[in-house]
């Protein structure tokens, strides 16, 4: 059960950019739409985030000539809002954070990771709305890490201390009229965006670490499937087909 930290002022909203073509998966058909059991991996992800009761509404920014997304039957939910992104992530997210309002706290979460915890995206609600200046999931660091020589990357330069280092996973979670305003003038410079905090590190915010569960997998290979597949059944989400 999730118990209210919100407060009635405290509008949070979803958005799922699903626009991307997922070009490591190899696979003719767009990742988000790559079936394990009888579900797309884009509605798992969907039917979690409507399953999690502080969530107003959920936007989902398709590609221009997306023409998959209508034919599933969680496209006609009464929650679910779409439009259509741009040629990359951030300006995807930056055309769904058009549809929402400067006050509200708006939750980007990735579409193809169908497995996050609803007590990790409390716990990471929680957290953002009492610091109040944003967070992000993300996983600690438990392998040896080598930094590549710029030179030539194959062969290591140095060993980085794991102790300073997260995975940035999803939901990453921020005000919506401040995420809007940071994508927009870091897309507006050509700097590289590669998640949401990245957009508000570029004009000096630090936002929150919040650890979560390690089956918060992003499906990103062929040889991801299996195991996301084996998560949603310990989950109890998995629909056989």
């Amino acid at each position: 059960m999730i118990t209210m930290i919100k407060s009635n002022e405290d509008n949070i909203v979803a958005l799922v950019p699903a626009a991307g073509i997922g070009a490591r998966m190899n696979s003719p058909i767009a990742k988000q739409y790559i079936k394990i059991g009888a579900l797309t991996i884009l509605e798992y992800t969907l039917n979690n985030l409507l399953a999690f009761p502080l969530i107003e509404k959920i936007v989902v920014v398709l590609h221009p000539n997306d023409n998959q997304f209508h034919l599933l039957p969680i496209s006609q939910h009464a929650k679910i809002q779409i439009t259509y992104g741009g040629e990359n992530r951030a300006d995807s997210v930056l055309a769904g954070l058009m549809l929402l309002e400067n006050d509200d706290w708006v939750l980007v979460h990735d579409a193809a990771r169908p497995c996050v915890n609803h007590a990790d995206i409390s716990n990471l609600i929680k957290q953002t709305l009492r610091e109040r200046k944003g967070g992000i999931l993300a996983t600690r660091v438990t392998d040896t890490i080598k930094k590549a020589s710029c030179y030539d990357m194959n062969y290591i330069e140095q060993t980085c201390d794991r102790r300073l280092l997260w995975a940035a996973a999803t939901p990453q979670m921020f005000n919506v009229k401040q995420l809007r305003e940071n994508l927009a003038f870091a897309l507006k410079q050509g700097l590289t965006i590669t998640d949401e905090a990245s957009a508000m590190e570029l004009a000096g915010i630090q936002p929150r670490l919040v650890e979560c569960r390690r089956d918060n997998i992003k499906i990103t290979r062929m040889e991801d499937l299996a195991l996301a597949k084996f998560f949603l059944q310990e989950q109890g989400f998995y629909q056989e087909s």
